[in-house]
């Protein structure tokens, strides 16, 4: 069942429905919603250019992206002979301007990457001449001593650190709704649940078969992250190998808030940079990622295993944290391409770009390859005139726990909205939910991520059934019609009456 939906066109806020033909030539049709497609998108809105974006899920951003560990890394930690090294340092020094722009939460709160033995001090000396070999700022080795006095919570094992205070953290998919949100009002047409069927090239034009319709455009870029290998299938470029990547994550409880305050990562292996302490932009800890390769990629399962794997991992540089403080638990799925590398450029068919092979650092990188993606665009032919027009910024939404006391008293009385609670564990108003509502979200997961609501200690039972109800009022849906992320996943179905109940106690 496809994701209900009651239009706000008027808004501008959200995607418009897709109608059966398409009757204008597109420039440029972005196939995946991704935080890199969605960078890709805003930035092409600067100009003047008919772009659309194409997202199967029901909302953005709801794939590989929703699932990251948040972390804009430093700069250092990627090979600068690579692709992705050589976007790592660039897309860092991006997000600054970008969270000023767009409003969503951004902090550079610094990294730690640790030895536990005389064995790894070559790692982390390698690290630092990485980084400096990129232009990396700030980078500085730390003793003992010094980690000691500035994690304390750490282990008395560690014997030395390299330092990277240009480590930041951001919610990604939050950033991922603010660059779609901003790439909307300037013009772009974002089209979800909206699946990509084919794909043909005949006299430099590109038909686009989806299931809103057929679209026609001169550029296609394949950003379709775990998939992207079956779309460049779809249009006969040359085979593209995606291996699906799995790492589990774990939401810890908010008493550990502060106990550890900078991104703590292990000496990284071939595959990963390790199982890390992760302080989100919200303040919660989070340990993991685990890395193991899997064949299905619509696998997101936790497991046993991977828990301890994480926490034997973690507890040996952080002896404090333990499985008992977990209140969520998830996985993603990273899109690795061989040779672990980033796979962006044209293809033997003409007008179809490849972004793909996006993982870790994919996140940090992801407006500066965007603007890789741009210039691209303009070697192939594309004119990129600019838009005398484009508007950078979001109105800022309300986030009624950071205002103070005076502010809130204020607000509760101008606006009744904000005096009613609809998440007591993350203190989020009524008129948080439906400026989210207002602003695209159309499940309890597009609520969750643009409010927080549902994520603090009772994931959501308090909350949900509330935020159901605002949803299914505000879209002019059925209460059974409210979903947790679209497609079949329902949370409440009709009472059954008569005939039918009797029939279900058969």
């Amino acid at each position: 069942m496809l994701c209900a939906r009651r239009s706000l066109r008027s808004r501008g806020l959200v995607a418009r429905p897709a109608p059966v033909t398409m009757p204008e030539l597109l420039d440029v049709v972005i196939i995946g919603g991704g935080v890199v497609g969605c960078a890709i998108a805003r930035e092409l809105t600067r100009y003047r250019l008919r772009v659309c974006l194409l997202e199967k899920e029901c909302d953005v951003g709801f794939g590989t992206s929703k699932a990251n560990s948040g972390i804009i890394h430093g700069g250092h930690h990627s090979d600068p002979r690579s692709v992705k090294g050589g976007l790592e340092w660039e897309g860092n020094q991006l997000w600054d301007a970008l969270a000023a722009d767009l409003g969503f939460g951004f902090k550079r709160i610094g990294e730690l990457t640790i030895a536990l033995s005389e064995a790894d001090l070559p790692v982390l000396e390698n690290l630092l001449s990485r980084g400096r070999a990129k232009g990396v700022t700030g980078l500085e080795m730390w003793t003992a001593e010094h980690v000691r006095a500035a994690e304390p919570n750490l282990s008395q094992d560690i014997i030395a650190a390299l330092h990277a205070p240009t480590t930041g953290v951001v919610n990604p998919y939050e950033a991922c709704f603010c660059l779609a949100e901003s790439a909307v009002r300037n013009g772009l047409d974002l089209r979800t649940e909206t699946t990509v069927l084919g794909l043909s090239l005949a006299d430099g034009i590109w038909a686009v078969d989806t299931s809103g319709g057929t679209l026609h455009t001169r550029f296609v870029l394949n950003a379709a992250g775990l998939f992207s290998g079956d779309i460049a299938a779809l249009a006969g470029a040359p085979a593209l190998a995606i291996h699906p990547r799995k790492g589990e994550e774990y939401l810890l409880d908010k008493r550990l808030q502060g106990h550890i305050t900078r991104v703590i990562f292990p000496c990284p292996s071939p595959v990963s940079k390790g199982i890390l302490v992760i302080p989100t932009y919200d303040g919660t800890l989070m340990v993991g990622p685990t890395a193991h390769s899997v064949e299905d990629p619509l696998d997101l399962t936790t497991s046993a295993a991977g828990s301890d794997e994480v926490f034997s991992s973690v507890q040996r540089f952080a002896p404090g944290i333990c499985p008992r403080d977990v209140i969520a638990q998830f996985a993603g799925l990273r899109a690795a391409a061989d040779g672990d590398d980033f796979v962006i450029g044209p293809t033997s068919q003409k007008g179809f770009i490849n972004i793909a092979g996006i993982q870790s650092p994919g996140l940090t990188a992801a407006p500066a390859i965007a603007l890789r993606v741009v210039g691209l665009l303009r070697d192939e032919g594309l004119g990129l005139a600019p838009r005398d027009d484009f508007a950078p910024g979001l109105p800022a939404p309300v986030h009624f726990m950071s205002l103070s006391t005076e502010a809130q008293i204020e607000l509760a009385e101008r606006d009744p909205r904000y005096r009613r609670m609809s998440c007591r564990c993350e203190f989020i108003t009524e008129g948080e939910i439906l400026d989210a509502i207002g602003r695209g979200a159309k499940t309890l997961d597009g609520i969750k991520f643009r409010t927080r609501a549902g994520m603090g200690r009772c994931q959501g039972g308090f909350c949900a059934a509330r935020c159901m109800e605002l949803l299914a009022r505000e879209l002019d849906i059925p209460f059974t019609d409210v979903t947790k992320r679209g497609g079949g996943s329902w949370v409440a179905i009709p009472r059954l009456t008569g005939v039918a109940q009797e029939a279900s106690h058969d």
